[in-house]
């Protein structure tokens, strides 16, 4: 070769990668094509065929509502769904996930109500059947679009055969489990305060309210005393200048007045008590100097808890003198007169002790209201021998009706008084004039105390975002501590079935735990035309009738028709028959709460369909759902078979906007799911859900959405490397024992990761799967591994058994990382395994790779571990040396490592450390080094001294070595290099 030659071309003579998997993933356009494919060839058929015969794994999918375009909650949720089934059906399970949908309630009915209010129809006008199709078209017509929508984001599942609320065999199953409630006696009529919308004309549950702030009335209120037992009996005098009757007082409490402050001064004509508590001190005080309008003047003598008295004396505008304390004997011996008397409520007030009431805050008396409120309804209630015993009626009023107005319940206030009814609350959620009336009203009395104002945070429909009251109505019931005739209750049978359930993360339990040992009894019936109905008939004292004969014809007719058979004309009549007395027996027509329909779908999903099972592995929803569908799901179960239709529940948290605060329309923070997969796809999504802590809130947007696009396209890089190397892959498996150790400790740390994966994913647990895996592609192989076997696998001769090592296990590599990921990242994935299989069907009818016992080497890692040590403080060397610019590249040292440390001169022993540090020559010597050789702090014992590699530069491996021409042939070349050409054939 003469010195004009030109120098070969010897790129085409490396084993350089090759591939057509692009590194501009181009997922936007990709996705829907995979998609599209996947539903072609019958992928999720493909999975239970290929599943037919395994153990089944459930996780049962809680139904979102039919009603709108998914929102990032869903996309989370559905996400972390598809990423378990995926990863259990991969690991040896028939994982078969059905999709559902809540179908009835509000959620839908209200939209219908606002499209008829748009065109200025009234639904009432509408024959009902009529108006539940039109809510069943509106449900379906969502179903599909979110489906499509759902499918979009990867999701895999049977979105040919859902489930529905709505479905006819849904609803009749539905109605089965009440009846069966019924037929236990768990089921009755009664008349409690429930919290009830006024706008939307229904009872609501806890999971059915939000809470936001409001600025409330509040006032503090004057009960006279008119009896003290044991004293002379009171006589009742008139005075013609009175306000109000008063007593002829024998002591001084019956002079006296005692104090109540509520901030719901509507509620006040419902009043039948007042609470005080025995666990702390009250006292009689006098008043000594008043500065205001009304109220309190010099001379009164008022009764407070005495930790409070000075600040509700401020709140008057009052000055106080300590008179006595008042004993509670003494005040459980007190009856008072309701302040509003002189209109009508001439009852008598008892004084009750109860454990609600607290001196935190207001006078230490709680106005009782057992209308208004589930702890003076409990309070009144509990106490009604002792009540009824003092000569008082327990009876329960209904001030308020559902429209909000008061009742004749209410006298001064009600359909008869001066100037109509008041309203509490109108159509719209506002404030009514209820209150000022009220207060009006108290202050002609002379019992009101003082009044304000309160923020405080106030219950409101969840659906039409307005407040709701508290009001007692007649409503159905399900008893939570009813003795069920094996010596449990509703209650004791879901707490034990707590403590049998598994929860992730662990503090879901007691959160759960403490809602079921506190809740009411559960109230079922919703006065609302779109759901199932309460399909039970009653008489006039709310027993239930049980026939099973008529029971039979309800459940037939809505297998056949659904729950429209209960609403059409001669209903009462077809399904009574000729039995019983039609005009005993009511049709009751409330419908089911729609936690109740959700709470029934583990019996029509995984009781019903073979290709499922009873109990699910698994539950998994937000957090708010330890009040909505784990309750309800639980409560149902538990009330019809004994235990919770699950084995496990797993919570997330919410999506919050970068600054932690909630996503809103208002501050134009909401980031939409269809918008991400637009820009960036939905693995990147996907990719955000697994790298977050998504058992608690977590935090998404534009930042957030870049550094997840950021470490996709490290890991997408990491598998196109592997791809394209792999293009010279001839599919030999080299024997482990063959292994150079390089490759062993590759493999070592797969069989590691392999637990770390499995472990993670039944733990649900993949933020650490992500991190683990990311963490591998980017530092352990890209860093290290890839980085020592280019040279080897682009440059060395065919038969090298370094190189054909190396491709074997980054054969591996690749199976293990890409199905490991493929439940995650299910396009990449896909699009990577068909890239490399290009006759498979797809990466997710494959199971996560075997990985062999043998592969576990701790004593290999140990070693390495040494070895690693002693590389970083060359690498530290090597990029001290670039920096000042005294080499361009690694290759063009030559370093001398000066190791003192005994056992990392051992792990030293026998290695091509040049290669290991990707430098041309390298010397290991023992000892300390020369006092200017490079050290780090973190690794003792060792120091480096800079030094050039000496030779020429390998024209195709562009190594710097002393061999280089030593072949005539390849004069340019190293040996190593020209020993590979003449194997591959290239003319001298």
């Amino acid at each position: 070769m003469n010195d004009t030659a030109q120098t070969p071309d010897y790129s085409k003579t490396l084993y350089l990668p090759q591939t057509d998997f692009p590194m501009r993933a181009g997922l936007p356009q990709k996705e829907p094509e995979t998609v599209a494919r996947w539903q072609q060839m019958g992928l999720y058929k493909k999975l239970r065929a290929s599943a037919a015969g395994r153990e089944k794994f459930v996780l049962h999918d809680g139904p979102p509502y039919a009603n709108g375009n998914i929102h990032i909650g869903h996309a989370l949720n559905k996400i972390l769904k598809d990423v378990i089934t995926r990863s259990f059906q991969m690991r040896g399970f028939d994982a078969n996930y059905v999709p559902g949908w809540d179908c009835h309630g509000l959620p839908i009915e209200w939209k219908i109500e606002e499209a008829y209010r748009a065109k200025g129809k009234n639904k009432d006008e509408v024959p009902i059947n009529e108006f539940r199709q039109e809510c069943r078209e509106f449900a379906a017509g969502w179903i599909e679009k979110q489906s499509a929508e759902f499918k979009r984001l990867g999701i895999e599942g049977d979105f040919e055969n859902p489930y529905t609320t709505m479905n006819f065999h849904a609803e009749a199953r539905i109605a089965g489990e009440l009846l069966k409630i019924a037929k236990s006696g768990q089921l009755y009529r009664g008349s409690k305060p429930v919290m009830w919308s006024v706008v939307e004309r229904t009872a609501l549950a806890e999971a059915e309210v939000e809470y936001a702030d409001v600025e409330s009335d509040m006032i503090w209120v004057k009960f006279p005393v008119v009896v003290v037992e044991g004293a002379a009996k009171a006589e009742w005098l008139s005075d013609t200048n009175a306000k109000m009757p008063f007593v002829n007082a024998l002591n001084d409490l019956e002079r006296a007045s005692v104090v109540i402050w509520t901030t719901t001064p509507w509620t006040i004509p419902g009043n039948r008590a007042i609470s005080f508590s025995s666990r702390f001190p009250y006292g009689l005080f006098e008043v000594e100097t008043a500065e205001n309008d009304f109220g309190p003047q010099p001379g009164e003598k008022l009764i407070f808890a005495t930790k409070l008295a000075d600040e509700a004396a401020k709140k008057a505008k009052l000055t106080f003198k300590f008179v006595r304390p008042v004993t509670p004997e003494e005040l459980g011996a007190i009856t008072c007169a309701h302040p509003l008397a002189h209109l009508g409520y001439d009852f008598a007030v008892p004084l009750l002790d109860g454990d609600h009431v607290t001196d935190d805050a207001g006078t230490g008396f709680v106005h009782t209201a057992p209308s208004h409120g589930r702890e003076d309804f409990d309070a009144w209630t509990s106490k009604a021998r002792e009540i009824e015993a003092r000569g008082i009626s327990s009876k329960i009023p209904f001030p308020v009706g559902d429209d909000g107005f008061y009742t004749e319940d209410a006298p001064g206030f009600g359909p008869s008084a001066e100037g109509g009814a008041a309203r509490v609350m109108d159509d719209n959620g506002k404030k009514g004039d209820a209150n000022e009336r009220v207060i009006k009203a108290l202050i002609a009395a002379n019992n009101l105390f003082a009044r304000g104002r309160l923020k405080h945070s106030y219950p409101h429909s969840w659906r039409s975002k307005k407040p709701v009251i508290f009001r007692n109505t007649p409503q159905w019931f399900v008893y939570m501590d009813k003795e069920l005739g094996d010596g449990t209750t509703l209650r004791s049978r879901s707490l034990s079935a707590i403590d049998d359930t598994r929860f992730v993360p662990a503090a879901g339990q007691n959160r759960l735990r403490a809602m079921i040992e506190n809740r009411p009894d559960w109230v079922l019936s919703r006065q609302r035309a779109w759901g199932v109905p309460i399909a039970v008939f009653a008489d006039e004292h709310g027993e239930v009738l049980l026939d099973e004969a008529v029971n039979a014809r309800i459940l037939e007719a809505f297998e056949a028709e659904g729950a429209d058979a209960w609403f059409a004309d001669g209903a009462k009549e077809r399904f009574l028959g000729n039995d019983h007395d039609h005009a005993k027996w009511h049709q009751v027509r409330d419908i089911l709460d729609v936690w109740f329909d959700s709470g029934c779908t583990h019996t029509f999903t995984l009781e019903d369909r073979s290709d499922l099972k009873w109990p699910a592995d698994v539950y998994l929803e937000g957090s708010d759902q330890h009040r909505g569908w784990f309750h309800s799901s639980l409560l149902e179960s538990c009330a019809t078979r004994g235990r919770a239709p699950y084995n496990a529940v797993v919570t997330h948290g919410f999506t919050m906007d970068e600054q932690g605060r909630k996503q809103s329309k208002s501050l134009g923070n909401v980031v939409a799911p269809q918008d991400v997969m637009k820009e960036s796809g939905a693995d990147i999504l996907r990719l955000w859900v697994m790298t977050t802590d998504y058992w608690e809130d977590q935090r998404l947007g534009k930042a957030i959405i870049q550094t997840n696009i950021d470490a996709y396209r490290k890991l997408r890089n990491t598998i196109r490397w592997m791809l394209g190397t792999l293009a010279h892959d001839k599919g030999e498996d080299i024997a482990y024992a063959d292994l150079p150790e390089l490759e062993q400790l590759v493999l070592h740390r797969l069989s590691e990761l392999d637990q770390v994966v499995r472990d993670g994913y039944d733990a649900f647990d993949f933020k650490k799967i992500t991190r683990a895996l990311i963490d591998f592609a980017n530092v352990e192989l890209s860093a290290f591994y890839f980085d020592i076997r280019k040279d080897a696998l682009y440059c060395d001769a065919p038969s090298s058994l370094k190189r054909r090592a190396s491709l074997s296990v980054i054969a591996k590599l690749f199976d293990c990382l890409v199905t490991w990921l493929a439940p995650m990242l299910p396009f990449t994935t896909e699009e990577a395994w068909l890239s490399r299989y290009s006759d498979a069907e797809s990466v997710h009818l494959v199971q996560f790779p075997g990985v062999p016992a043998e592969w576990k080497n701790e004593a290999l890692e140990a070693k390495w571990d040494k070895i690693r040590k002693v590389r970083t403080v060359v690498t530290g060397a090597l990029e001290v040396e670039r920096r000042e610019k005294r080499i361009g590249s690694s290759l063009e040292a030559a370093p001398v490592v000066h190791v003192a440390d005994p056992e990392l001169l051992a792990a030293l022993e026998g290695q091509d450390f040049a290669e290991i540090c990707i430098t041309s020559a390298i010397s290991v010597v023992s000892g300390e080094g020369p006092a200017d050789a490079f050290r780090l702090g973190e690794v003792q014992k060792v120091s480096v001294e800079q030094k050039l590699a000496e030779g020429r530069k390998c024209a195709r491996s562009w190594r710097i070595t002393a061999d280089v021409g030593s072949d005539a042939a390849f004069p340019d070349v190293s040996a190593r290099d020209a020993a590979a050409l003449r194997e591959l054939g290239v003319a001298v």
